[in-house]
């Protein structure tokens, strides 16, 4: 489900001086760009609009920008290609905007990706559906098709990809309708017994209950093949990211519709995804209901993005926490203004990064892409509380 939300909040002032970084407040009204230089820009390269930013970077280094690109207007349905751009540079410049997957006039769309750091090979998870197929006609069972789930991958560092194979039949079970791949990024697993297993997080809307609840999908044979996994135990929660906490124990962290609190809820995972438990809010995280973005940066270093926003998409907010996100140490707002999707991805000079969707007037006139220094996920200069 992804509903946009327009607000014509001003920007604020974003900065981080001189690379030392420094934690970034709300400075007042303003007429700031976003932090960071657009990847994609909205009216341009034949899209009207570019929306649900993917990040990742390959085994050699190579940033690849993911998103979908809209043809005829800013709608969730309708003729919707899945697009690329890559950087040799860790995102100082860009290449030309290449195409993915253009299947016609239909929806080709929620870009998932994740780099196998044994092959090298970036697999890129998607979702199909028609273009003259609405969402609401998918969960109702009245649309002509449904929701499939498709995979593709490149070997030579984003610059070619294979035809999009369909694995839904492997993914997804018979009384579910609609059905999102990520956005943003999966993971491989690094420790533990299920090493080199790649997980995709997942979301789902149950054909009679009509509940929807945050699962992930994984491949134990470097993405040949590709099975369901676990889903969370109680629903109202649906896009969702993965990341590894220490000894090989996932956590999900998911988009939360329960608006008794107006913040993320997160599970965790003892046997790789395969079940998950102890569904909980994070109470330091709000949300105003949209997606986010989060990332391993270490040793429990984990790393957040979200609008940090109760009510509306706005206030770009990158956080950081040094115990595995049991709490939240340091912030930096790329944005005050309208914002919304984004994703974050760690660069091979040390540092991180977090492609963003952004705007003066609403979120959806750029995807943004901002670097983040190391400082920020240093351990040895994090200082209590939030910020510095």
């Amino acid at each position: 489900m992804r509903r946009g939300i327009k607000s014509a909040l001003p920007a604020a002032v974003a900065l981080a001086a001189l690379g030392v970084f420094t934690a970034i407040w709300w400075l007042g009204p303003a007429l700031a760009a976003p932090a960071g230089k657009p990847v994609f820009v909205h009216g341009t390269d034949g899209y009207h609009t570019y929306r649900i930013p993917a990040l990742a970077v390959t085994k050699a280094g190579t940033v690849l920008a993911f998103c979908e690109g809209r043809k005829g207007n800013g709608s969730d349905t309708g003729d919707i290609d899945l697009l690329v751009k890559r950087s040799a540079d860790n995102g100082l410049t860009w290449g030309a905007q290449e195409t993915v997957w253009d299947d016609a006039g239909n929806t080709c769309g929620n870009p998932c990706a994740v780099v196998d750091r044994d092959s090298g090979t970036v697999w890129l998870l998607t979702t199909w559906n028609r273009g003259d197929d609405r969402e609401k006609d998918i969960i109702d069972q009245t649309s002509r098709d449904t929701r499939r789930v498709f995979v593709t991958h490149s070997k030579d560092d984003g610059k070619t990809w294979a035809t999009p194979r369909e694995i839904t039949g492997d993914v997804k079970k018979p009384d579910w309708t609609w059905y999102a791949t990520g956005p943003g990024s999966g993971i491989q697993i690094e420790n533990g017994p299920h090493r080199g297993r790649l997980v995709i997080p997942c979301d789902h809307i149950e054909a009679g209950t009509k509940h929807y609840y945050s699962h992930v999908i994984h491949s134990d044979d470097h993405g040949e093949t590709w099975q369901l996994g676990g889903s969370t135990p109680q629903h109202q929660v649906n896009e969702c990211e993965a990341v590894e906490l220490p000894g090989g124990r996932l956590m999900l962290n998911m988009r939360n519709y329960d608006r008794a609190k107006k913040n993320r809820q997160v599970a965790v995972s003892d046997d790789g995804g395969m079940t998950w438990k102890d569904q909980r809010f994070d109470t330091a995280l709000i949300e105003p209901i949209c997606q986010a973005a989060i990332e391993g940066g270490g040793p429990g270093v984990l790393l957040f993005s979200n609008p940090a926003s109760e009510k509306e998409r706005v206030n770009m907010t990158v956080r950081a926490s040094f115990d595995g996100g049991q709490t939240w140490h340091r912030e930096m707002v790329l944005h005050a203004g309208p914002s919304a999707y984004s994703d974050l991805a760690l660069l091979k000079n040390g540092g991180a990064a977090c492609l963003y969707e952004a705007g003066a007037q609403h979120p959806y006139e750029s995807i943004v892409f901002a670097p983040i220094p190391p400082d920020f996920m240093a351990v040895s200069s994090a200082k209590k509380g939030h910020g510095e």
